[in-house]
């Protein structure tokens, strides 16, 4: 008897987290169905690089096609926008996916101060074409993107999923959050197991440029002055990606139960009796941003031109996760320091910025 095979569907593949998700999956012999629409959020030629390292030809790229991987034999993409949703039906009618690991969303939490609907088409339709689509297909488990953003205004720490999250200050949170409401309605409703993921300021290399830590490193090669909020006295919980990418994977091998109403505390807004999970995804150990930067000026060799500022609108004071629940459930602990994993940020970062300045 041959060996039975998963089909894993990941939507954001030519995204920062995406692709390492799609890399790891086919490091490991599974199959792969990517989805991206390579949208101009960041310039597309970094999703480009990204999808050349997984053996997809940028020239044989067309909306709604499926392209085959040169390198990997598992591997298949497909450029489509998630709101799509006839499209997206029929790539899932068409395909017996173990799991979906929903990673597309529109990113960034000041540029949805300014761009408001970019946000409610992707995050909201776009979230509620992949539950349709899980829902009509019977996907066994729909794993997906929220972000410690939800958190808002809580002044606990650490963030914990047992935490009230009713106080969003960016509409991208507060889209995020809604992700999350719908998904425990189709949970409820139709029984489909979800899992969201709040994850904290992942990092590392193929990161994303919109992103203050890249916007740094560029900046101090260039000698240019960078702009550090709230004169650098924040905290966050920086979160290497290879430790991100290894809660993923744990996650989408359990996915959540339904339980009986009586038997948990349903004011609990982390609990429910349907099959439905949160986790928050972090390094649990929050970094001064003064730090972060001082060691980023290490690893690059050139120290940095600092513009202090005050906090900026949608930001808050610190992150820092709870991630007790992940630790037991899946045995799931980082494992990677700030140093080391800045270190292979910038190795990655200084051949990358070499490339484009010749």
């Amino acid at each position: 008897m041959g060996i039975i095979m998963n089909t894993y569907c990941v939507t954001g593949a030519a995204g920062f987290i995406g692709y390492h998700v799609c890399k790891k999956l086919l490091d490991r012999g599974e199959a792969v169905l990517a989805i991206d629409n390579l949208n101009n959020y960041y310039d597309p030629e970094l999703k480009f690089e990204r999808l050349d390292q997984l053996g997809i030809n940028k020239e044989a790229i067309q909306y709604n096609k499926v392209i085959s991987s040169s390198t990997h034999p598992y591997l298949q993409f497909i450029r489509v926008d998630i709101e799509d949703y006839d499209n997206i039906f029929t790539i899932f009618k068409d395909h017996d996916f173990s799991c979906v690991i929903h990673l597309a969303a529109q990113a960034g939490v000041r540029y949805s101060i300014d761009h408001p609907f970019s946000y409610t088409q992707s995050n909201i339709t776009g979230f509620l074409s992949i539950l349709e689509a899980c829902r009509h297909n019977h996907i066994p488990h729909l794993v997906y993107a929220s972000s410690s953003s939800v958190y808002g205004l809580n002044t606990q720490q650490p963030f914990s999923i047992h935490h009230g999250v009713d106080h969003p200050i960016s509409l991208y949170a507060a889209t995020k959050r809604a992700n999350e409401l719908m998904a425990h309605t189709y949970s409820h409703l139709y029984g489909l197991p979800t899992t969201g993921l709040r994850f904290f300021t992942v990092y590392g290399p193929w990161g994303r440029p919109d992103m203050a830590y890249f916007k740094f490193a560029t900046a101090i090669l260039e000698g240019k002055p960078i702009d550090v909020y709230n004169f650098g006295n924040m905290y966050r919980d920086f979160t290497f990606i290879d430790d991100i990418v290894e809660g993923i994977l744990r996650v989408t091998e359990k996915p959540p139960q339904s339980v009986k109403q009586h038997q948990i505390d349903i004011s609990d807004p982390a609990l429910s009796p349907a099959p439905f999970a949160l986790y928050n995804l972090g390094n649990s150990k929050p970094e001064s941003l003064a730090d972060f930067i001082s060691i980023l000026e290490q690893k690059l060799g050139k120290s940095a031109h600092k513009r202090f500022l005050p906090m900026q609108a949608g930001d808050v004071f610190a992150t820092a996760a709870d991630i007790k629940e992940l630790e037991q459930n899946f045995g799931w602990h980082p494992h990677t320091t700030l140093q080391d994993g800045l270190e292979q940020f910038c190795n990655w970062f200084v051949e990358y910025y070499n490339r484009l300045h010749p």
